[in-house]
């Protein structure tokens, strides 16, 4: 039973909690940005550059064929347009999680600088008192 018990108090935990929340939302937001670049980015960019459908760009290593037992041999390709739709995925997702990584970060300095007391204030009295006492410290060791 204290397997169970210990299993459920670092489940609940706040740290996993979050992390899995966090796992979820990228995964959505991932899907998002996937959306964004092959779905409204790359089309723009596709016929900028001559009316190219990236996911389209590959080398063909060796054609499809049927095998002489009758089965479809697929072709062998290297489809590096779908690698650079997946690398602009990556771009735009990274940059997003810089931005929200600054922001926060910007929000805990301001935290930080709010809960931060002002430094105490010396009024004179106090001021004049230290001098009289660091003047009778000096004389103390004079006359030793």
């Amino acid at each position: 039973m204290g397997l169970l018990k210990e299993f459920k108090d670092f489940a609940v935990r706040g740290n996993v909690v979050d992390l899995a929340v966090a796992v979820v939302i990228g995964a959505a937001f991932g899907k998002i940005t996937s959306s964004l670049v092959a779905d409204i980015l790359m089309p723009p960019i596709g016929l900028l550059v001559g009316g190219v459908d990236f996911t389209d760009l590959m080398v063909v290593l060796r054609e499809a064929y049927i095998s002489p037992a009758g089965d479809e041999i697929n072709a062998v390709t290297i489809n590096y347009g779908n690698f650079i739709q997946v690398l602009i995925d990556f771009t735009i997702i990274a940059f997003s999680i810089f931005l929200v990584v600054q922001l926060i970060n910007r929000l805990k300095r301001k935290e930080e600088l709010a809960a931060t007391p002002p430094p105490p204030t010396v009024n004179k009295q106090e001021i004049l008192l230290e001098e009289i006492r660091d003047l009778l410290k000096g004389n103390t060791k004079q006359n030793q």
